[in-house]
């Protein structure tokens, strides 16, 4: 019997894969394994997963196709390196995580691997939150308190991503502003309230105005579809280019040179750029 272009495939990738769990089990094998992955916990790889995850994110964005295969599998490591670790201590396997996984997909997807009819990507995206809601047991009838529901967001993910979903879900509720201009205004209000507190020698008082003020630069952010992550990313990313243009045309160190030329120097850089 022939074997399928797709069934070919798939027989490559478990072998891959198989060859990779082998690879990470003998890297923390006792005997003839690696000091430094034995020596590894959950916790200790806990700056990796974030590190891998930025750096995939970097390499899509970049559109180069072998970077993107380098830093997936990095990130892929990181997956096997957390599931060998918890099955060395008894705990679960990579077979748990992946059927774990497969499950969760099948089950809120009943539109593609079930009989339920949807009309539309709203439909899905409901079906899908009360599908969620009834795995941890909740009752859409009795919904958890929404400050439940939210207090996820800080703990899980990076500050200016979790402020981003705590404004879509907290607008999503019926926290939400009549119109654009109200935001505005709000904006304003908050810069006024943060100057105002940097007249002030109370640090603390001063930190949590700044972030009030960009919490509401968040939700402008929003009301215009723009992404604040990506918008920040994108302004360190110009203001590296910027600066590598200016060592490019000076001697020495930028130390050397006055406020007034640097800013010339930003600037002739910026156009260069043209951005």
């Amino acid at each position: 019997m022939s074997v399928s272009p797709d069934s070919k495939l798939t027989q490559a990738i478990l072998t891959a894969l198989e060859d990779l769990v082998k690879v990470v089990a003998q890297l923390r094998s006792p005997e003839g394994g690696c000091p430094w992955d034995r020596q590894q916990t959950p916790e200790s790889l806990i700056p990796y997963v974030i590190e891998e995850a930025y750096e995939v994110v970097a390499a899509i964005q970049s559109g180069d196709q072998k970077a993107i295969i380098e830093e997936l599998g990095d990130l892929l490591l990181q997956v096997v390196l957390q599931a060998q670790i918890a099955q060395d201590e008894a705990q679960f396997t990579l077979a748990e995580v992946a059927q774990g996984i497969s499950e969760k997909l099948i089950r809120r997807h009943p539109h593609v691997f079930g009989d339920l009819p949807v009309e539309d990507l709203e439909q899905i995206h409901r079906n899908w939150e009360a599908i969620k809601a009834a795995e941890k047991g909740q009752s859409p009838d009795n919904p958890p308190p929404l400050s439940e529901k939210l207090a996820t967001y800080p703990r899980k993910l990076p500050p200016l991503l979790a402020t981003l979903k705590l404004s879509q879900k907290a607008a999503a509720a019926g926290l939400e502003w009549d119109c654009i201009e109200d935001v505005w205004a709000k904006f304003h209000e908050e810069l006024e309230e943060f100057q105002a507190a940097l007249t002030t020698d109370n640090k603390a008082h001063q930190e949590a105005e700044l972030g009030d003020l960009l919490f509401t630069l968040v939700n402008l952010a929003r009301w215009y579809d723009l992404d604040p992550s990506q918008a920040i990313q994108g302004t360190n990313h110009r203001f590296i280019q910027r600066l590598e243009k200016m060592e490019e045309s000076v001697s020495g160190s930028l130390t050397d040179y006055s406020v007034e030329e640097l800013d010339q120097m930003w600037q002739q850089a910026k156009a260069q750029l043209g951005h």
